[in-house]
């Protein structure tokens, strides 16, 4: 599968260029905050695209739904778009992974581009061809392979996100560094704190490390699978995060409440991931520690469900063989396994409580 040409400068040159000649109709998939803080920028640099029409999912995780992709597909319909049409995905992973797979279905795939618009989309979600939607409360179980004409990153609308949102996408970055590249990992976990400023220097070189990956694995058939360590138990806890309270999902972003983002889930999953390779005999114990502190730098402890209430999650996990719990597990700080690895359930308790009684400093 070819790689997607992936742009970090002039992004809006390069867009008004290629949409100059265009023959096709062109929409805009946002959602209800990025049509407020990011769409008018791109219409402001980008006058060509001043006829363009645009359409609206909900904002956060509960909006990857089936229903809003028929939404979506409706609008399509309704804006009489074809295949030669053109769909730029502005948004946040939500938007990246709901508006490709919404262009690669309809008509059987439409030209689409993504510009991502959150750390997390910019260093991970819109990157690598992914697309899909949850379903049936469960994480990205349908979806397709599907590559952007191109992606556009510019770290200029990191400035429209809350701590949150920013924090969220560090955690892939710092997982690109633990699995690939150690020197990325402790450049990262080095930062005095998380700002768009110090984070935007880094955003090229980790999704260098992802693309690298998807380059020589690019429909998960082997190393791509290292890009999943610390998503088994990430994705259940916040799965069940996600379907304890849908409506702190819904409103985070309005009035901050304290819901569990995906990249915060993930930098759990990595602590609890890395219990579970040292356990295996693959990590040594003073990796473990130095992982657990540098993601607790960032990410302070929370309150976990147990075993018992993510166990259901756990045995839907895409990864599981022969109804065994599969993990990407590292080898070192670096260095991950691409082989998934079983654990047995006292292991993953075992890691629960290790998790409950790290102290921090």
């Amino acid at each position: 599968m070819k790689q997607s040409l992936i742009y970090f400068e002039d992004i809006f040159t390069i867009l008004n260029d290629f949409i100059k000649d265009y023959k096709g109709k062109i929409t805009f998939l946002v959602d209800e905050n990025t049509q407020i803080h990011c769409l008018p920028l791109v219409l402001e640099r980008c006058k060509d695209l001043d006829a363009a029409t645009f359409l609206e999912i909900p904002a956060g995780e509960s909006a990857k739904q089936i229903g809003n992709v028929a939404d979506v597909w409706g609008g399509m319909l309704d804006l009489n778009l074809d295949r030669n049409s053109l769909l730029i995905n502005l948004g946040g992973g939500v938007v990246t992974d709901l508006g490709g797979f919404a262009a690669s279905t309809f008509k059987r795939g439409i030209t689409f581009i993504n510009i991502p618009t959150s750390l997390l989309a910019m260093a991970d979600a819109s990157v690598g061809g992914k697309t899909g939607i949850d379903f049936k409360g469960l994480k990205n179980q349908i979806g397709t392979f599907s590559l952007p004409e191109m992606v556009l990153i510019s770290p200029e609308f990191l400035e429209t996100l809350p701590q949150n949102q920013l924090n969220s996408g560090f955690a892939e970055m710092l997982k690109h560094g633990l699995i690939r590249d150690k020197k990325h990992w402790q450049n990262l976990v080095a930062l005095k704190s998380l700002t768009p400023d110090n984070v935007a220097p880094y955003i090229q070189s980790s999704v260098e490390i992802k693309r690298k990956v998807v380059a020589e694995d690019p429909k998960e058939k082997g190393l791509r699978k290292i890009l999943n360590a610390g998503h088994t138990l990430g994705h259940a806890i916040e799965t069940y995060f996600l379907n304890q309270n849908i409506d702190a999902y819904l409103n985070h972003l309005i009035n901050g409440e304290e819901a569990l983002l995906h990249g915060e889930a993930v930098a759990i999953g990595l602590i609890l991931e890395a219990y579970i390779s040292a356990e295996k005999n693959k990590l040594s114990s003073e990796e473990l520690e130095e992982i657990s502190k540098g993601l607790l730098k960032f990410f302070p402890k929370r309150n976990l469900p147990t075993y018992a209430e993510i166990k259901n999650y756990l045995l839907q996990d895409k990864k599981n063989e022969n109804g065994e719990i599969q993990f990407m597990l590292l080898d070192k700080i670096g260095e991950c396994d691409s082989q998934s690895i079983a654990a047995e359930e006292e292991v993953i308790e075992a890691a629960f409580q290790y998790y409950s009684n790290l102290e921090v400093h």
